[in-house]
C-alpha cells in the first residue's frame, strides 16, 4: 500500500517533471536549439548530371524574444555556411502570435534575411500570417503585403504564382512559387473553409515551356494532392511539424489532411514533398519534439 509520504513524493516528482518539460518546451527548444536536417533524393525525371543543393528556411515568425532580428541574422549566417546553390524562403515572416515582448518590424527582419547568399540567388514565397497581419491587404482582397514589399526592397526574389527558369552548370531547372492558399479571411470568420486562397497552380505551371525539372514552393503543403508528377519536388512549411510531436505524431496539425503532410519527406506515387518543421512559433511560443531547423536538400 502506498503511504502518504510515498504519494506526496510521487506527486512532487510528477509536478517537477512537468515543470522541467514545460520549461524545455517554452524556453529551450524554441530558443536554444537549431537543427540542420538533410535530405538527398533524385526525383523521377531529374536531369542526369544536375547536382543541386537547396537550402530552405520556413516560418520565421519574427518577434521578441523568440525570433529577434539578431537571431534571424545568426540563422542566416549558418544557412550561408551550408554551401547551397540556391536558398529558398517558404513564408510566414510575420509574428503569428501575441505572446511576445515586442514585434519585429518588416524592415528589420527583411534586413536580416538580406544577409542570405547563394550563387543562384535567394527566392521567397509568402505565408498565411504575412497576409493575415496586413489589414490593408485584407481590405483590398489582394495586392502586395508589407512582406512582399520588404523582401523586394532588400533584393530578394518574391514569387506570386510565378515560374522562372534557372541554370546550374549549363543545365536548366524551373523554380515556381505559389501565392498563399489561405491568404484572405472573410470578415471575422477564421474557419479554414471560409478562407480564400490566392494560389494559381495551373497558371503557374503554364509558364513552364520546356522539359527541365520543376521545384515548387508552396507555403501550405495541402496543395500537394493537386501537384502533377511534372513537378520534381514540392517544398512547404506552415505546419511547424505540428509544433509538438510525441513519438513521431503531432496531436494538432494546421492541415485538413491531419498528420499526412505534417513533417518531413512524403512520397506519393512518383511525386515528392518535403515539409519543413520551420524556425519560429505561431499561436503559442512552444516547441516539443520539433526543434527549429534549416533544410538542406541535395538533388541529383
Amino acid at each position: 500500500m502506498i503511504t502518504r509520504r510515498g504519494l506526496l513524493k510521487f506527486l512532487g516528482g510528477g509536478f517537477a517533471s512537468m515543470a522541467v518539460l514545460g520549461g524545455y518546451a517554452f524556453a529551450i527548444e524554441p530558443l536554444a536549439r537549431l537543427n540542420v536536417t538533410r535530405y538527398a533524393l533524385k526525383p523521377p525525371g531529374w536531369t542526369p548530371g544536375l547536382k543541386l543543393r537547396v537550402v530552405a528556411l520556413a516560418d520565421i515568425h519574427a518577434c521578441e524574444p523568440w525570433m529577434s532580428a539578431s537571431r534571424i541574422a545568426s540563422i542566416c549566417r549558418q544557412a550561408n555556411a551550408l554551401g547551397g546553390d540556391i536558398t529558398v524562403l517558404l513564408g510566414d515572416y510575420a509574428a503569428g502570435m501575441n505572446l511576445v515582448t515586442g514585434y519585429v518590424h518588416s524592415s528589420e527582419w527583411s534586413k536580416a534575411l538580406a544577409t542570405l547568399e547563394a550563387p543562384l540567388g535567394v527566392h521567397a514565397v509568402m505565408g498565411n500570417h504575412d497576409w493575415w497581419e496586413d489589414r490593408t491587404a485584407q481590405k483590398n482582397s489582394g495586392g502586395l503585403t508589407f512582406g512582399h514589399k520588404a523582401l523586394a526592397d532588400v533584393g530578394i526574389n518574391v514569387y506570386s504564382n510565378r515560374a522562372v527558369r534557372l541554370e546550374k552548370d549549363g543545365m536548366g531547372f524551373w523554380l515556381a512559387g505559389l501565392e498563399d492558399q489561405l491568404a484572405l479571411v472573410p470578415g471575422k470568420k477564421w474557419m479554414r473553409k471560409d478562407m480564400q486562397g490566392l494560389d494559381d497552380l495551373d497558371g503557374t505551371l503554364a509558364q513552364i515551356v520546356d522539359d527541365a525539372p520543376v521545384i515548387l514552393l508552396a507555403h501550405e503543403p495541402d496543395i500537394f494532392p493537386k501537384v502533377p508528377s511534372r513537378v520534381a519536388l514540392t517544398l512547404s512549411g506552415h505546419t511547424h511539424g505540428g509544433q509538438v510531436r510525441f513519438l513521431g505524431h503531432a496531436p494538432v496539425v494546421p492541415s485538413r489532411f491531419g498528420d499526412r503532410y505534417a513533417y518531413g519527406h512524403v512520397v506519393e506515387g512518383d511525386r515528392s514533398l518535403i515539409v519543413s518543421g520551420g524556425l519560429g512559433c505561431s499561436i503559442a511560443p512552444i516547441r516539443f519534439g520539433v526543434p527549429p531547423e534549416i533544410l538542406v536538400i541535395d538533388l541529383g
